[in-house]
């Protein structure tokens, strides 16, 4: 199966990532939480997989249209 960027819908922060690189991902898991105005966004696995990398940490500011996660 091809390799899957999972991107940030929004410019926000990353407040807390709930997956490891490695772990296994159903569709519609949560893997990280962002946070935008007091408002916390959860960023789903769009599919099942296993988490190949995580491109960004807690605390740090993302764009719109940044990759996040990669799913294999």
């Amino acid at each position: 199966m091809a390799e899957t960027k999972v991107l940030s819908e929004l410019n926000a922060r990353v407040w807390k990532i709930e997956v490891a690189v490695g772990d296994r991902v159903a569709a519609d898991d949560t893997l990280l939480i962002l946070e935008s105005m007091k408002t916390e966004i959860p960023v789903e696995a769009p599919r099942t997989g296993r988490v190949a990398g995580i491109l960004v940490a807690e605390e740090q500011p993302v764009t719109e249209g940044q990759v996040l996660v990669l799913l294999e």
